[in-house]
């Protein structure tokens, strides 16, 4: 090659475009004019994309629509995709993650085993999955071609239950009680089982057994947990049996014939209720509801007033993310068994209606402190019946006084608190009632109502240690020949109060001797010294003594699952001008007695499915007392003995 043509070959090979560097040798030159670079396609969508992600000849290439923006001032934005972990999957809801969880035909992970004896794990029989998941709807069989639904989801369908977002919810209670005790007992030498006693009051010991078994099922359409249920139908029964041993005649039956000794069993629905949501009011679910049928109920914080299972109509809900709720409930009363105090349905439901309205606010007036302003009216129309309990002994009217039925209407205004202060715990219940009765069981006349009633127990806390006080007052009458009865009296009370049943007052009942019969000095499971013939058939009276009560307590937890509790109280009446009537004496002592009990609870699992729990409590009585219930061998003191087992499924 001569020179001249080597200087050619280098100046042509100069003047040719540069190879780009990403581009291989081996593979053919990008489409378009030579010299030209390669053209830059816009984003092109799936369906111009073969197999091998290339380009399909003569298929348009689209450009991508531009993202959505989201504009939320004050929201908290989603992560970006990245923080998402590659290796999980959205599903379509929780309950297929419960049931990936477990391998059929392999075995169970042990992650969510379903045994309907465990109430902890998951357990359908206690609201933990709905009756038919949609996992089940859409189960495959083995051949995995045809779909089948479980027998389960059959029934809820052909039932009108369809969803997959019903729930069902059951427990069983067993709740063993056994009780020595004694009280003061009224008896005459035509009763006595002792001939040559001629003493007012017998031989005061007894005995109390009582197994009460409670089945609960519920059904409930729903399926979150912070959110009301839209639908809830519930049933609760409750079966009883109860023996009660005496010592002396015409005790438990108004028949002196009759032995000392009775056993008794009853079964009484304690709920029977449809609750339906019909509106939420705020993004936070506050909400409207109505329950109708037999229904547990409690007008107050502690139930002074009212605390009862009873056919009512309840409309209730909440406002401002739940610092507001309100109820308004209508109540008509139910006749209860005499000796086990369960709902009796086979008979009519008594002439004593109630009307009963309360808002409860939180943090008023302190941060802290739940307040609730109430207003209750009792209307009794039961003046004209006559109502004989089942072991023979009147109850409507009451033998007192003169011995005639009354009605009357009560209204009650109630303020109630509970919450703390600071460190200080306090619960409080201001109650005052009005309105008419329709004779005063002394004149004849009618009357007026106007009692008054307060109950405080303030507490406070030194790590395991809660030390409680109590103190109470409910009006006496202090003239029962006028035309107001200044005695207050509540519905249906059974207050956790000063001990609650661990105390011999509120546990025990004391018949009233002389100036009335079948009359109790106190109602069991009340606090108040009323002279009704029975808490759960009788009428309210306010014509009584009323009564007055300081105390002080502590509770001990030793351990999380042992605790220690003691109590003791004073008690007054109120007045006892009403007393001094009856008995035509001159004058009786207000001073009642110290009322001292203490308690052990044990919890073995650290929760209430096994709870087991003695008490012991004793009244030792002073002047107005003694003066009330004098015998020839008197007692120093009446003790009460509780034992009490409760298992829960």
């Amino acid at each position: 090659m001569t020179l001249g043509s080597s200087l050619i070959a280098l100046v042509a090979s100069m003047m040719q475009p540069p190879v780009a560097e990403e581009q291989n040798a081996s593979q053919p030159a990008p489409a378009g004019q030579a010299g030209q670079p390669p053209e830059v396609e816009p984003p092109a969508n799936t369906e111009g994309l073969g197999e091998d992600q290339r380009r399909r000849p003569g298929v348009p290439q689209e450009a991508l629509e531009p993202p959505v923006e989201q504009v939320n001032p004050g929201a908290i934005r989603s992560p970006p995709p990245e923080a998402y972990p590659t290796d999980h999957i959205p599903i379509p809801d929780r309950w297929r993650l419960i049931d990936s969880l477990r391998i059929r035909g392999v075995g169970d992970l042990g992650f969510a085993r379903e045994n309907y004896l465990d109430p902890y794990n998951q357990n359908t029989l206690k609201g933990d999955r709905p009756i038919c998941t949609p996992a089940l709807r859409d189960q495959q069989d083995e051949v995995g071609e045809r779909h089948r639904r479980t027998l389960g989801c059959r029934v809820f369908d052909s039932l009108g239950l369809g969803g997959d977002d019903w729930f069902f919810v059951g427990s069983a209670i067993s709740d063993t009680v056994l009780e020595p005790r004694s009280f003061p007992i009224p008896v005459g030498v035509q009763t006595t089982d002792r001939p040559g006693s001629v003493d007012v009051f017998g031989i005061g010991d007894s005995l109390v057994a009582a197994q009460t078994v409670i089945l609960s099922a519920a059904l409930i359409k729903g399926n979150t947990a912070y959110r009301p249920p839209t639908v809830e139908y519930r049933l609760t029964l409750a079966a009883q049996m109860n023996y009660v041993d005496v010592s002396e005649r015409r005790v438990l039956f108004v028949e002196p014939s009759r032995g000392t000794s009775r056993l008794d069993t009853w079964i009484g629905v304690q709920e029977a209720f449809i609750d339906y949501h019909f509106r939420d009011v705020s993004d936070r679910y506050d909400f409207d509801s109505i329950r109708v049928g037999i229904q547990p109920l409690q007008f107050d914080f502690r139930g002074f007033l009212f605390n009862d299972q009873n056919l009512a109509v309840r409309l209730f809900g909440n406002r401002d993310n739940n610092r507001w709720q309100y109820n308004l409930i209508g109540v008509w009363r139910l006749e209860k068994d005499t000796n086990s105090g369960l709902n009796d349905v086979t008979a009519s439901p008594r002439n004593d209606w109630i009307i009963h309205a309360n808002v409860f606010r939180q943090d008023l007036p302190v941060v802290g402190l739940t307040s609730e302003a109430s207003l209750t009216w009792n209307i009794n129309r039961e003046g004209q019946d006559i109502h004989i309990d089942d072991n023979g002994f009147p109850v409507r009217p009451a033998l007192f006084g003169d011995l005639r039925g009354r009605n009357y209407d009560a209204v009650y205004l109630g303020y109630n608190a509970d919450g703390r202060i600071g460190r200080i715990n306090l619960s409080a219940s201001l109650s005052y009632v009005f309105g008419w009765e329709q004779h005063n069981v002394f004149t004849g006349r009618p009357a007026d109502i106007s009692g008054y009633f307060a109950a405080f127990e303030p507490s406070y806390d030194f790590n395991w240690i809660r030390l409680r006080g109590a103190a109470m007052i409910s009006s006496g009458d202090g003239d029962p020949y006028n035309d107001t009865h200044a005695g207050y009296d509540a519905i249906f009370e059974n207050p956790i109060f000063a001990g609650a049943d661990t105390s011999y007052w509120i546990r025990q009942t004391i018949p009233f001797a002389g100036g009335a019969r079948a009359v109790s000095l106190n109602g069991r499971n009340g606090i108040l010294a009323n002279l009704r013939s029975s808490k759960e058939e009788g009428q309210s009276n306010f014509v009584n003594p009323g009564t007055l009560l300081l105390g002080v307590g502590a509770d001990l937890d030793i351990t999380p699952d042992f605790r220690l509790s003691g109590n003791v109280n004073h008690l007054w009446f109120h007045r006892t001008e009403v007393l001094e009537a009856l008995r035509v004496e001159g004058t009786i002592p207000n001073e009642i007695g110290f009322d001292i009990s203490a308690a052990a609870i044990y919890r073995p699992n650290f929760n209430q499915n096994l709870v087991f729990r003695a008490s012991a409590a004793a009244l030792i009585p002073t002047a107005g007392f003694n003066d009330l219930f004098t015998n020839e061998g008197r007692h120093d003191f009446y003790y009460s003995i509780l034992l009490n087992a409760i298992l829960t499924y």
